[in-house]
């Protein structure tokens, strides 16, 4: 099978990560193609950016649904624009926030996200609550941005691991750990290894899921909330984006 894994950001070195956290767990026959928007801010941090990132993650999913792809993986833990891709897209389509709490679920009663900004908190605690876990599971940031993960200069890993040891220790008392970034994938083993718990990241878990989905014959369901778009014009920049239009992209 062949699992699309769009980065919503426009940074392609943040993709190199992605493709590789979602390259080591997908089975010997799925292949992952992983891309990068090709429009939109550098990181998501915050719902303004969260906005501008949703048109080029949507062009990503159309053109990945026309060349053949059985699933797609939204690899941003705002799943940016996943309701809106769900709706354009025949194939199933997975925010690695949802996939990452699904999965944790199955494993701890009590944990916690942590994520880049404190920007970031709230929109992910609407998510908790959106997914039903909002008895089980805290957020908490980080405060760092989010291309400083990148940077080996940088403290932000340090003050990553600080933040996990808090929840792991304080009124938290998680009993796992879900990273909220999927710039974070490559710190999994790392810190599952060092903090002697479960660490979840949402791109492996989404991986997974979406595998199961495919091999189940499941996609999206077409009618109510997530029916195909209606056909109507789209007027200025957006004219790319009407739905006869981008559906044959």
């Amino acid at each position: 099978m062949r699992i699309l894994v769009v980065n919503p950001n426009t940074t392609a070195s943040m993709t190199a990560t992605i493709e590789d956290s979602a390259a080591r767990v997908a089975n010997t026959d799925t292949e992952i193609v992983a891309v990068t928007s090709s429009m939109g801010p550098v990181s998501i941090e915050g719902y303004y950016d969260e906005a501008f990132a949703v048109p080029g993650l949507l062009m990503e999913i159309a053109k990945g649904e026309t060349a053949g792809a059985d699933a797609a993986i939204i690899a941003c833990f705002d799943d940016t624009g996943l309701d809106a891709a769900r709706a354009l897209a025949h194939i199933p389509v997975i925010g690695i926030c949802e996939a990452a709490l699904a999965a944790t679920a199955f494993i701890a009663q009590r944990f916690t996200i942590v994520t880049t900004m404190e920007r970031s908190r709230l929109p992910l605690e609407h998510l908790v609550h959106r997914y039903g876990m909002a008895g089980r599971c805290k957020v908490r940031a980080a405060d760092i941005p989010v291309l400083s993960l990148e940077d080996p200069n940088s403290n932000a890993r340090d003050r990553l691991r600080s933040e996990i040891a808090t929840a792991l220790r304080d009124d938290d008392k998680a009993e796992a750990i879900v990273l909220g970034c999927a710039g974070m994938a490559d710190l999994t083993a790392e810190l599952r290894a060092e903090f002697g718990v479960p660490v979840v990241d949402g791109v492996a878990a989404a991986v997974k899921q979406a595998e199961a989905l495919v091999a189940l014959g499941l996609s999206t369901a077409k009618r109510g909330a997530y029916a195909s778009p209606l056909s109507k014009p789209y007027k200025g920049l957006l004219e790319a984006f009407e739905p006869r239009k981008i559906a044959a992209s």
